[in-house]
Formats: C-alpha cells, sequence, structure tokens
C-alpha cells in the first residue's frame, strides 16, 4: 500500500499518515509520499524521518492513531 505524510500540522502539532486510497489525504501538494509498505506502522517510521510528531490517520489507518 501507498503512504503518504500530511506536510502541514494539526492542530495539536501531529502530522498525519495516510493510505493513497483515505478520503482524508491531503491535496498533492499537501501531501509527502513516504512509499509503499505492508503496514502502517512502517509508514508512521518512514514519516519520523521527517517530522518528530506524527500519528496514523483515524480513518484508514487506525491501528497505528493514538490521539
Amino acid at each position: 500500500m501507498r503512504f503518504y505524510v500530511n506536510k502541514n500540522a494539526q492542530a495539536n502539532g501531529q502530522h498525519e499518515v495516510h493510505r493513497a486510497t483515505c478520503s482524508w489525504l491531503p491535496t498533492v501538494e499537501n501531501r509527502l509520499y513516504l512509499g509503499d509498505f505492508t503496514s502502517s506502522a512502517q509508514a508512521i517510521r518512514e514519516a519520523k524521518k521527517y517530522y518528530a510528531n506524527v500519528d496514523g490517520c483515524a480513518y484508514c489507518c487506525p491501528e497505528s492513531h493514538n490521539s
């Protein structure tokens, strides 16, 4: 699965990780492609290379959503 991270932080400072098929996927200019992974946990690890505060989307990555 393809994963992206939102370049724009949420109000709580977190950058959300999304699957490519997510309804809440940010616009092209507001997302960073992370790669193809078999789990959202792998995508979270990759996103942490870019942003310290990362969380999975509650809708498409609930298994990695912490807030």
